[in-house]
């Protein structure tokens, strides 16, 4: 049985905003939604956040039918927030004690943390760190055994040289805690009730301390400034830049890429340098990502090629298309084999079928395009009257001339040509040639403006 406690109810001061500390993200996800998803991988039954300083926009961020809100009213330090949940904690359970700033521990650690614990012992998690300063110090006696930790500021000179530091993160029995929280004292530097001070109070009852540590220190780090935000992140980026290049993927340079989400690759990608993806992407197998482009929830056929500055969000295209320049492809666009989409095109909630093509300079919304279409260069699909949304519809092997305005709701059939220049109003059936054009007129003789 186990209880997963999150405290999340720290302003923090240092990242000088008005947004919770733990709702600030790294890898476009909250810290704080880090460390649940990871709660929720350990597998704990009950999953408790302490919340305190933006209580509401955390609650309405971490909302979830497994998720119970404490409110810490007064953040009179780590001991006291761990007592506000204690009337929520089951008797039996096991409680793993974690930060919402600390935003990747891996559940691997935490099972392995928790492992340790039982009725006659407690788990703590520590780490070595070259530089201490700040953090809490392990304190073990002649036999090598935890008996207390010390908060920096209260350390004497002798401890300050210990390496060995807190992390905060413990497992321990509930009924042990039940049992010990009341026992703490304020009486320290801070003026705080130190959770670390139940480590003495469980030596003091013949509790045993294990310790566990983690592969890598950034595991434990949390953040309270902007400069330990940036780290972290560079950190998890170059985490999952391993992960892709491991399973095949070409980074021509692993520390110029960004996943904020779930990138999942086919074999033989290529991904160039300064790209973002956020949200779930699927690339398929030979997919080209070249430089400098953003791609949001979307999924992209084998064989694709995205070239550089294009964006794509929320859109799905099947295999062999070819993308860019400088194309957006805005939610709901839907591209068959095939498809070219050229240099300053944007679409939206367009379907375009097999083999068609709008090469230059034009936008395709609301839109269904059959296949072998040809879309001239600036045209435009005029979907809004100012109120609504209309669609436009263009048939199989259509040809949609130059600099050309489609004016919604309109049909163009198969086989149906558009003259450049047109601003095309009604329907038109297969194989008819639409032309509208204001009469031209060639006035002889006409002098051009001179400068006064």
């Amino acid at each position: 049985m186990l209880d997963i406690l999150i405290l999340a109810a720290g302003k923090g001061t240092r990242m000088c905003s008005d947004l919770p500390k733990v709702l600030h993200p790294i890898g476009g996800k909250a810290l704080v939604q880090h460390v649940a998803d990871t709660a929720r991988k350990v597998g704990g039954e009950q999953l408790l956040i302490i919340v305190g300083h933006g209580a509401e926009k955390v609650e309405e961020k971490m909302a979830a039918p497994d998720v119970k809100f404490i409110l810490q009213a007064q953040q009179l330090g780590t001991g006291h927030a761990v007592q506000q949940a204690l009337p929520n904690l089951r008797n039996d359970a096991t409680v793993l004690i974690l930060y919402g700033d600390v935003p990747l521990t891996k559940a691997e650690t935490l099972q392995k943390l928790i492992a340790k614990v039982s009725d006659s012992q407690m788990g703590l998690l520590t780490v070595n760190m070259q530089n201490p300063s700040g953090y809490g110090r392990i304190v073990r006696d002649a036999n090598n055994n935890v008996i207390a930790i010390v908060e920096h500021k209260d350390a004497s000179d002798d401890q300050k040289k210990i390496n060995e530091i807190n992390t905060g993160i413990m497992a321990v029995k509930a009924k042990h805690l039940q049992k010990w929280l009341p026992q703490l004292s304020n009486k320290n530097a801070q003026g705080e009730y130190y959770l670390t001070d139940i480590i003495a109070i469980a030596k003091a009852d013949d509790i045993a301390i294990q310790v566990e540590q983690p592969d890598a220190v950034e595991e434990v780090e949390g953040i309270n400034n902007r400069q330990q935000q940036a780290a972290l992140e560079r950190f998890l980026q170059q985490q999952k830049a391993n992960d892709l290049m491991v399973a095949g993927v070409t980074l021509l340079d692993p520390s110029r890429i960004d996943i904020r989400g779930n990138l999942t690759c086919g074999r033989d990608v290529v991904i160039d340098v300064n790209c973002v993806f956020q949200g779930e992407i699927v690339l398929g197998d030979g997919v080209v990502i070249e430089p400098n482009c953003v791609i949001i929830n979307s999924k992209i056929g084998n064989g694709s090629q995205i070239k550089a500055f294009s964006h794509i969000e929320e859109s799905t295209l099947q295999n062999n298309c070819d993308i860019g320049p400088y194309a957006r492809l805005r939610p709901g666009t839907q591209l068959a084999d095939d498809v070219k989409i050229g240099n300053f095109v944007e679409t939206k909630k367009a379907v375009i079928a097999k083999g068609s093509k709008v090469n230059h300079l034009s936008y395709i919304g609301d839109a269904i395009i059959g296949s072998k279409v040809n879309v001239g260069a600036g045209t435009i699909t005029c979907n809004y009257d100012g109120v609504n949304k209309f669609k436009t519809e263009i048939g199989d092997n259509a040809f949609i001339g130059s600099n050309s305005a489609l004016v919604a709701p309109v049909k163009i059939a198969a086989n149906s040509t558009v003259g450049a220049g047109s601003v095309i109003t009604k329907n038109t059936e297969e194989n008819d040639l639409a032309i509208a054009r204001s009469q031209q007129r060639n006035i002889k003789g006409w002098e051009r403006p001179t400068k006064k």
